[in-house]
């Protein structure tokens, strides 16, 4: 088992809490030093208690599915001794209801473009195994119960 840690903060920062008008601007903090710009989304809270160029944690959710998806499938291509040269996700989400009846991201699909070189090249067939590896190992797919689907294009 490994422990992962991510720091959250935020300060009130004299501004007015009690009538709901506050920033919900924050910092996340990750080992590695790198600090990112956080916040509620604005579709969820608006401007300007809400920062639009920050990330927030439903586009989070969103990349940490995609990022995971990615890093197992550039394992399998390498382990299958594929040069994959790009990889690019415009992956999406759709927040919905749950079983539930809980507000939840319900629906990720993942769109992953990828480009070869060299030789072998995988047809299509091997791109959809790896794909499908891939999601089966994504330790985050395996965590959630959201519908992640993977519809790579080509």
């Amino acid at each position: 088992m490994s422990e992962h840690v991510a720091t959250v903060r935020w300060g009130r920062a004299g501004q007015r809490f009690i009538d709901n008008k506050y920033s919900r601007a924050h910092v996340w903090a990750f080992d590695g030093g790198i600090q990112v710009p956080a916040s509620s989304s604005p579709s969820v809270v608006p401007p300007p208690f809400s920062e639009p160029h920050a990330v927030d944690p439903e586009e989070a959710f969103i990349a940490s599915l995609a990022s995971c998806h990615m890093l197992w499938f550039l394992s399998i291509a390498a382990e299958r001794k594929f040069c994959l040269d790009s990889y690019v996700d415009d992956a999406r989400g759709v927040m919905g209801r749950n079983a539930a009846g809980k507000l939840a991201i319900t629906q990720v699909t993942l769109r992953p473009r990828v480009a070869f070189s060299g030789s072998p090249v995988p047809t299509g067939e091997e791109i959809a195994a790896m794909h499908h590896e891939a999601h089966g190992a994504c330790f985050i797919a395996n965590s959630v119960t959201t519908d992640v689907r993977c519809e790579p294009a080509g």
